[in-house]
């Protein structure tokens, strides 16, 4: 019909608030900056996001493929460097983070809804927590559920150790030296700390910005939507530029961290069932075959494929966390889990504190980089959290999303973590002498079905790969394509295939030290970003209880 407005396809419509919110008028409409083309390829992208984003991501993967030798020193400097000198910065904003979210838990803020004060829940009850189980899985709970606790038992056990006036120890706080009990306790306190509340407070602080001012406010669904209350209609300007643009590169080298660390265990798994080979060449083949199914399914179309590899995952996942809970150390476990979290509470404050501590190594080389890449994560899972969370409430909000995962996470480790302890303390080294990329299947090899049990936690593994490159791909393109959730595929092509090659020029360039360290770098300055979004989330929150009265 001639003069009738036609809805761009690429943009999805989100749902208008239900009852009186505060709504921000703007004449800013998704997709105006953008660059449109269709030959010879496709894209719609936006101007100047994607072009810094993949100029820098372009050159840094050159640079890295080239020139492997001169850089993985650099990496090793430069993670050391960031997390030494800039430690004291991530625990206290770790610290902001887990306190907003109580404190709007616990005020009246929290009775604020998403979407509206008439907006309905969008999933179930049910169905909302199997989401949220779902974002927190994935390749880290794999390559760290064995290794992290058994390592801070380690440690601890062992105690300080001082050499020339300093600790050169990893154990954390003040260890427990030859106190078996004492140790697995702090170890799991130490674990759980890095898995639990911290971390998802973070992907909460991201996730209800978004979700409030994109369902309550009328804005795009993009992170410089948060910052409108610090900056105003500038934000579709340069300062908006910038936050896409850290939000991009964030993401792409924390997806590439968790590539990278996955390639590394699945070729370890390969090797230990079939003894294949666990050089480099053998990494880069996984990480390619793996980037390309990922490509394939972005091509294809991911609801169906995502969401069944997803529900996929999550039932093998079960089933080998029940199945190392009933031949494992079954009492043992399942008195643990309130052991530990009773742990975790004991030693919260003391391991939340940045200041007058001597565990350098445990502070610096676990927490300060655990924060860095669950920050560097945030806007990933942050925007698949807000997407499906329209409807709850603020509170339901928050402690659903800092409490469901949080104890998920307490049981995987007590689960893993606690049999591997145990086992070593029966008298079998295997695990502790084994490379971290191993010591899952080392574990395992003490249980029965080993050759089962083992092979189904690669495919663990390779599955939370290709969930997590793909969907990853489509997030980092929406930003890159200034909201658009619908842009062509050669752009998802693009992403995806450079996620891949990220993690093999960060394997060539320093393997698991390279990964950390772009991880860490990129995780700093988004920490700016996110400490800007608590500002924005109270402000924004004000103003809808001002309009409710």
């Amino acid at each position: 019909m001639a003069g009738e407005h036609i809805p761009d396809p690429g943009i999805e419509a989100l749902p208008q608030p239900e009852g009186p919110t505060q709504i921000i008028e703007t004449d800013y409409e998704i997709g105006q900056d953008n660059i449109e083309g269709v030959k010879p390829v496709a894209f719609d992208i936006h101007n100047p996001v994607f072009m810094v984003s993949a100029v820098a991501v372009v050159v840094f993967t050159a640079a890295t493929l080239l020139f492997p030798d001169t850089l993985g020193p650099f990496f090793a400097s430069m993670r050391d460097v960031v997390t030494s000198n800039f430690d004291w910065f991530f625990l206290i904003a770790g610290n902001v983070f887990v306190l907003l979210c109580l404190g709007l838990i616990l005020s009246p803020l929290g009775s604020i809804r998403l979407g509206g004060p008439k907006a309905a829940p969008d999933f179930s009850l049910t169905g909302w927590f199997a989401m949220l189980f779902a974002a927190g899985m994935g390749i880290g709970l794999m390559f760290y559920g064995v290794s992290e606790p058994l390592g801070h038992f380690t440690a601890a056990l062992g105690g300080p150790v001082v050499e020339n006036g300093v600790r050169t120890d990893w154990a954390p706080l003040d260890g427990a030296p030859g106190d078996e009990l004492g140790a697995r306790r702090l170890a799991m306190a130490a674990t759980i700390f890095h898995w639990g509340l911290h971390p998802w407070a973070i992907y909460a602080v991201v996730a209800l910005a978004l979700a409030l001012f994109a369902y309550n406010k009328g804005l795009p669904l993009t992170l410089r939507s948060v910052f409108y209350p610090i900056f105003g209609d500038k934000v579709w300007g340069w300062p908006g530029h910038v936050i896409d643009v850290l939000a991009v590169l964030a993401t792409l080298f924390g997806l590439a961290t968790s590539l990278g660390i996955g390639a590394e265990q699945a070729a370890a798994g390969f090797h230990f069932l079939f003894g294949w080979s666990t050089a480099d060449a053998a990494k880069i083949i996984l990480i390619v075959i793996i980037t390309a199914v990922a490509t394939g399914s972005v091509v294809l179309g991911v609801e169906k494929g995502v969401k069944r590899l997803s529900e996929i995952n999550m039932v093998l996942a079960l089933i080998l966390l029940l199945f190392v809970i009933a031949v494992g150390p079954t009492w043992q476990i399942l008195t643990g889990f309130f052991g530990n979290l009773g742990a975790y509470v004991v030693d919260l404050i003391p391991l939340s504190n940045p200041f007058g501590r001597d565990d350098d190594n445990f502070r610096q080389g676990w927490t300060a980089f655990y924060w860095a890449w669950w920050i560097s994560w945030s806007p990933f899972v942050g925007m698949f959290i807000a997407r499906v969370s329209r409807g709850r409430t603020v509170r339901q909000f928050l402690i659903a999303v800092l409490i469901v995962p949080s104890l998920i996470s307490v049981l995987w480790m007590t689960t893993f973590g606690g049999t591997a302890i145990s086992i070593t303390l029966q008298g079998f080294s295997g695990v502790t002498d084994a490379a971290l990329e191993l010591q899952l299947f080392q574990m395992l090899s003490q249980l029965p079905l080993t050759a089962i049990t083992s092979f189904v936690g690669i495919i663990l593994v390779i599955v939370f790969f290709v969930t997590s490159s793909d969907s990853g791909s489509l997030v980092i393109d929406t930003i890159a394509a200034g909201g658009k959730v619908h842009a062509p595929v050669p752009q998802r092509i693009f992403w995806c295939s450079f996620e891949g090659l990220v993690a093999i020029a960060l394997l060539l360039g320093g393997g698991l030290t390279a990964l950390q360290a772009m991880a860490v770098s990129t995780g700093l300055p988004f920490t700016l970003v996110l400490l800007g979004a608590c500002w924005a989330i109270v402000k924004g929150l004000l103003g809808e209880r001002k309009e409710l009265k």
